[in-house]
């Protein structure tokens, strides 16, 4: 297996994007334009002629680099047209260690070779028509929807990324306080370039006095709807029409991609709410180690 490390300026962008195109495991993070935003600095670890690529975004710090997990980017890892085996996937952490000797990432959902511990991420089907999806609704997802329609909610398209953003810095920021300011500002660069893709969606729900009671944002490929960002005001809460956005956003690309990627959560209420939709958990996977020199290892724990 001839696996080579690339420096950025020298990774073929456009072989790249073909090979993440095609993977199985294709995900959105992965495309050299996401990683070229949000990443603070990333080179690859390479498969042949990019049959299997591996996006390793790094920064340094004490003049040493290490992998670490950029903000707006579930899951990175390992993509190929083939499946991932324990192997492969082995190989190129191994490759990995020799330049970077801490880490602290995400591997995608086939991954799961060489990680520490699995993170839950719900997924709903999308390829099948409404109504079998709507069958699968959990009793308390009806009851829920039913009572958001009592406000007649209004369900719109918006092209104004930097208002979810806002909203949603607005009502939990407090609660992701590693996500800076910049962090914000480099995920809305990446939402300029996915509308001129035709790759961001965003919805909102608005009374019939025009106040906004829920919005969200997603990016799209040709497989999935990825839930990156969504606010509820807290004024709005008791109006549940985040069930009513959801609910109109399946019925609208329900038969269009293969899946709705929630992003998440291993926060119980999170994963509750989920599962309400007859989401199922595809986990994905946390890898971690720590081969600094002593003492420095005991500074990062």
């Amino acid at each position: 297996m001839d696996i080579k490390y690339y420096s950025n300026k020298d990774i073929d962008k456009k072989k790249w994007d073909d090979c993440i195109a095609n993977a199985g495991n294709s995900l959105i993070y992965a495309y050299s334009f996401y990683l070229d935003n949000i990443a603070k600095n990333w080179d690859a670890l390479i498969l042949n002629d990019y049959e299997a690529v591996m996006p390793l975004t790094w920064n340094k710090k004490y003049g040493i680099k290490y992998l670490y997990q950029p903000p707006f980017t579930q899951q990175l890892g390992i993509f190929s047209k083939k499946p991932v085996t324990e192997n492969t996937t082995q190989q190129f952490v191994a490759l990995a260690k020799t330049t970077f000797k801490f880490a602290e990432i995400f591997l995608n959902f086939p991954d799961a070779g060489a990680a520490t511990k699995p993170c839950a991420n719900f997924i709903l089907a999308l390829d099948q028509p409404y109504k079998d999806i709507e069958a699968n609704y959990k009793a308390t997802f009806i009851k829920s929807l039913k009572h958001s329609k009592k406000n007649m909610p209004i369900y719109l398209d918006a092209k104004n990324y930097m208002e979810v953003i806002d909203a949603h810095i607005k009502e939990y920021s407090k609660r992701t306080p590693h996500v800076k300011e910049k962090d914000y500002a480099a995920f809305a660069n990446i939402c300029r370039i996915a509308l001129s893709k035709k790759m961001l969606v965003i919805k909102k729900v608005i009374s019939p006095h025009n106040e906004l009671l829920a919005i969200a944002l997603l990016l799209k490929d040709n497989n999935r709807l990825y839930n990156i960002l969504s606010a509820v005001p807290k004024q709005a809460r008791t109006s549940e029409a985040n069930y009513f956005l959801y609910d109109e956003l399946i019925k609208e690309f329900s038969g269009q991609v293969k899946a709705l990627d929630f992003e998440g959560s291993d926060i119980r209420g999170i994963a509750e709410f989920y599962k309400k939709f007859g989401a199922v958990d595809q986990p994905y996977y946390f890898l971690r180690y720590n081969d600094l020199p002593w003492p420095l290892r005991y500074l990062k724990g």
